[in-house]
């Protein structure tokens, strides 16, 4: 096989790479236990962390160089992403990094991008184009004052002096609503690439999302099967039962599945962001479900210990299924996916 081709199906990592995963892995780790994650609820925002997050470079790390960004590719960024999910670290990493690129590309925001680039203003990305002046959820919209959004008009920056008010949700994070008429509207670009622009940083989104709930997943995992080889029955550990090995396996196939997917669509994006568009929601779709399947088997591993508030895997329970549904209808995903295979049929 050709060498590039073979690339593209290659989802290893090179030593740089290795080293992104592991320095942030250890962050994250060392950082953020579950007490904190417990103490951001129900907003799910910690300021320290953010500020040691921003120092760690991750605000800056996938900006152009032209910025005071290291240029870093999205093959980086999942990697980053995924071990934030390990611990489901209460910062709004993915939307402030994709808005911040979104800007960036965009050009006419120099000062904000900068200002984002430190993590002194928190922005993110309104996922659906806005119809009718309409309102819309989202994502990390209670922490920042800058949305960038799509409507007829064009990509618009939409500035208002107070981030809108949180609105309470299952996964705990800074879900809030966005109104287009509210602030300042500025227009950054109109026209196909503008658009086009938007849609890519859609797809940033969720292929980030799409890695954090991998991460997810395999925390949820970590924790059943470390019950399932402590808790013994009948003189033998629960984890050598079939109907308890099982599934968890089970689960082992589906994270991996779901992991090269996420680093095969990083890949596709880096280097051929218009032969694959689809990959990146076939991401989001299948992580989101090897995700909600993990926390679902680990939960019923750990028996009536997995279904109370005060075991740790409540918390990836509730986030799977909460940062599952920020997108939007996983529906309108698989339908697109659909829609692009027939197409190169």
């Amino acid at each position: 096989m050709e060498r590039f081709e073979l690339r593209r199906q290659d989802f290893s990592l090179d030593e740089d790479q290795q080293a992104v995963r592991e320095g942030f892995g250890d962050f994250f780790t060392k950082q953020v236990p579950s007490s904190l994650v417990r103490d951001a609820e129900p907003l799910g925002f910690d300021a320290d962390l953010w500020q040691r997050v921003v120092a760690m470079g991750a605000t800056s790390m996938a900006l152009p160089e032209a910025v005071g960004g290291d240029d870093a590719t999205l093959v980086d960024l999942v990697l980053v992403a995924e071990e934030l999910g390990k611990v489901v670290a209460p910062v709004p990493l993915v939307s402030h990094v994709v808005a911040s690129r979104l800007l960036a590309s965009a050009g006419g925001a120099d000062e904000l991008v900068a200002a984002a680039a430190g993590g002194e203003r928190i922005v993110t990305l309104a996922l659906q184009p806005v119809v009718g002046g309409n309102r819309q959820l989202v994502p990390d919209a209670a922490l920042a004052r800058d949305v960038v959004a799509w409507s007829a008009e064009g990509l618009t920056l939409h500035t208002v002096a107070e981030p809108a008010a949180h609105v309470p949700n299952q996964g705990s994070t800074p879900l809030a609503w966005f109104d287009p008429a509210a602030g300042e509207r500025t227009v950054l670009a109109t026209g196909p690439e503008a658009e086009a622009l938007f849609r890519t940083a859609v797809g940033e989104w969720k292929l980030l999302t799409a890695a954090a709930l991998v991460g997810i997943g395999q925390s949820a995992l970590d924790l059943g099967v470390e019950f399932a080889k402590t808790r013994r029955t009948l003189g033998v550990a629960i984890g050598a039962l079939q109907g308890v090995a099982f599934p968890l396996a089970d689960v082992v196939t589906e994270l991996s599945g779901a992991r090269n997917l996420v680093l095969k669509a990083a890949w596709y994006a880096t280097h051929e962001p218009r032969t694959r568009p689809d990959l990146p929601l076939a991401a989001f779709v299948h992580a989101a479900r090897a995700a909600t399947e993990a926390a679902w088997v680990s939960a019923h591993t750990q028996g009536g210990l997995g279904f109370t508030i005060e075991a740790d895997i409540s918390l990836f329970f509730l986030r799977a299924k909460g940062w599952s549904v920020l997108g939007g209808d996983p529906g309108a995903d698989r339908r697109a996916v659909a829609t692009a295979l027939l197409a190169s049929v």
